[in-house]
């Protein structure tokens, strides 16, 4: 548990947030949870939001319900991609660069998790670390350049996952081919979407980029509908019980730490943001500890190298 949070005891909440008027937002997974009570916190804050969903008629759904809440007045739109396919990122990335002429923050939040069995995407990754990886690293790579104009950010939605599994790349079998398990892939998937963002922070200063901000966090434990969607018959068991006791706390809360990282204008990019409280599942939001393996440089370079040989994605940085 933290206890020295640079926005006091309650810890960071959108109470803190300033107008976002004339700035844009690009957030995945918004037709519900923590990416659906982003974009409605920002919409209602005056910004801009672009939505990136997998599913066209939920996107329509969500469009309606923000309408309703918070007026027609509001400036929201979806592109459709499927994560798991990279060319369904990239047509969605092209896309997102002909409908906004500016991106203040990129939040990637949409995500997979306890797939309990072995699946693999088009491109024949494990399907976790395709979707909440591979394809997170295309798409940021791609809108990068207008992120970097901006002066904006990159948000990386992780999990306390990332320290649940193997704590470490496993580079001689990233797919599971061999060993499946649900938990040790979401952890590994977990743990290389917030390895890279501690290294593209390096790269980043090495380049002289220093106007982009890249930042790591997590929703704690939330009421979402994750482990729900992809979850085996016994998780949702047991995340079922769990929504019923304290050891939870509602998706609002867990969209908290992604909105403090988009918006708030100093902040420790080093750090790693969540809830504070209890094994870091609920409690005032705001930086606490991070375990040392998710910054080993030598992984995290190796990881990112990969990554590009892999995707076929060059930053140019």
């Amino acid at each position: 548990m933290s206890t020295n949070n640079q926005f006091g005891k309650k810890g960071w909440t959108p109470d803190l947030m300033k107008s976002q008027k004339g700035k844009t937002f690009v957030i995945t997974g918004t037709t519900s949870g923590t990416g659906f009570e982003a974009a409605r916190i920002l919409l209602s804050k005056g910004a801009k939001v672009v939505m990136l969903n997998r599913n066209s008629k939920k996107s329509e759904d969500t469009l309606s319900v923000l309408k309703q809440k918070l007026g027609n007045a509001i400036d929201v739109s979806y592109v459709q991609m499927d994560l798991g396919e990279q060319a369904s990122v990239k047509k969605a990335a092209a896309e997102v660069l002909l409908k906004v002429d500016r991106i203040d923050a990129l939040m990637c939040n949409a995500a997979i998790a306890q797939v309990p069995k072995r699946a693999i995407t088009k491109e024949g990754w494990e399907s976790q670390m395709g979707v909440n990886y591979f394809g997170h690293f295309t798409l940021q790579a791609l809108l990068f350049p207008m992120i970097d104009k901006s002066k904006g950010r990159m948000v990386t939605v992780g999990s306390m996952g990332y320290n649940m599994g193997l704590k470490t790349i496993k580079f001689d079998d990233l797919n599971w081919e061999k060993d499946y398990t649900a938990n040790d892939a979401y952890s590994q998937s977990k743990l290389a979407q917030i390895m890279t963002i501690y290294e593209l922070q390096d790269r980043l200063a090495k380049a002289g980029k220093t106007n982009v901000k890249a930042y790591a966090c997590h929703p704690g434990s939330s009421r979402t509908s994750l482990i729900s969607t992809s979850g085996s018959f016994m998780m949702k068991l047991i995340f079922g019980m769990m929504k019923l006791s304290p050891l939870t706390q509602p998706a609002e809360n867990g969209a908290y730490p992604e909105l403090m990282c988009a918006t708030e204008e100093i902040l420790d990019q080093t750090a790693f943001y969540g809830p504070t409280g209890r094994s870091n599942w609920v409690g005032p939001v705001g930086a606490h500890h991070l375990e040392p393996h998710a910054k080993d440089k030598a992984v995290a370079k190796r990881l990112w190298d990969l990554s590009e040989k892999t995707t076929g994605i060059s930053w140019n940085l």
